[in-house]
C-alpha cells in the first residue's frame, strides 16, 4: 500500500504522519488489495478537514470529515472509509458468489 500524504495549511510532522499510517493500517487488514491511498489534510480557522482517496480493486473509494480537531478528523475518516472497505468486500464476494450458483445450476 501506498500512502500520499499531504497538508495544506498545516505543517506534516512525523507524529501526525505516523498517526495516519497506524489508522489507515485497520483498512488493511479488512481487505488485502488496497493499492494506494493519497490523504490530503486541511485547516482553515476553527475547521480541520481530512480527505482520503482510495485505490482499491474495481474500484475508488473517497471519504472526508471535518472536525474541531484534526485528530478526531482523521478518526472519523478512517470509520467512514472502513464502511466503504466492507460494503465494497461485501459485494465483491456476492458477486462472485452469484457466478458460481449459475455455473452449479448450470451444470
Amino acid at each position: 500500500m501506498k500512502l500520499d500524504l499531504t497538508g495544506h495549511h498545516v505543517e506534516i510532522n512525523e507524529t501526525l504522519r505516523s498517526y495516519v499510517q497506524n489508522k489507515f493500517e485497520k483498512l488493511e487488514r479488512h481487505f488485502d488489495h488496497v493499492t494506494g491511498i493519497h490523504v490530503v489534510l486541511t485547516v482553515s480557522k476553527l475547521e480541520h478537514r481530512a480527505e482520503a482517496t482510495l485505490n482499491v480493486s474495481r474500484a475508488k473509494l473517497f471519504a472526508d470529515a471535518v472536525e474541531e480537531d484534526m485528530y478526531a478528523a482523521i478518526d472519523c475518516l478512517v470509520d467512514k472509509l472502513d464502511r466503504q472497505v466492507k460494503r465494497h468486500k461485501e459485494k465483491l464476494s456476492s458477486h462472485n458468489d452469484r457466478s458460481t450458483v449459475r455455473t452449479a445450476a448450470v451444470s
